[in-house]
């Protein structure tokens, strides 16, 4: 009977914790929408990292990196450098292409 509670209980604090790491994805994507460079920045180390529940993509990393580099944050260029040294070319452009594309989504909804 114990075991049962302490399953439940260690399954419970797991789903908690990861609607948490949604809504702080959630709240960091909605920031970004509104240009926020920090918010780039966060999204860059969640999906650098997978943590936040994010999974681990540089590909998408390097382009919240780019877009907080873009404007003016230095550690997120730093950041991008980094994880540029473990991407091929092709992950790096398509990295670019992605990041194009959401400056030209933002600028339209503006």
């Amino acid at each position: 009977m114990k075991i049962a509670f302490e399953q439940d209980f260690a399954s419970a604090c797991d789903t908690q914790s990861k609607i948490a790491a949604d809504a702080l994805v959630a709240s960091c994507l909605a920031a970004a929408g509104d240009g926020d460079p920090g918010a780039y920045y966060d999204l860059g180390i969640a999906f650098s990292t997978g943590s936040h529940g994010a999974s681990c993509d540089l590909v998408e990393a390097h382009k919240w990196f780019n877009l907080a580099a873009v404007d003016g944050h230095e550690e997120a260029a730093q950041c991008r450098a980094d994880i540029s040294d473990e991407m091929t070319a092709r992950e790096i452009a398509e990295a670019q292409r992605r990041a194009r594309e959401w400056l030209s989504a933002s600028r339209r909804a503006a």
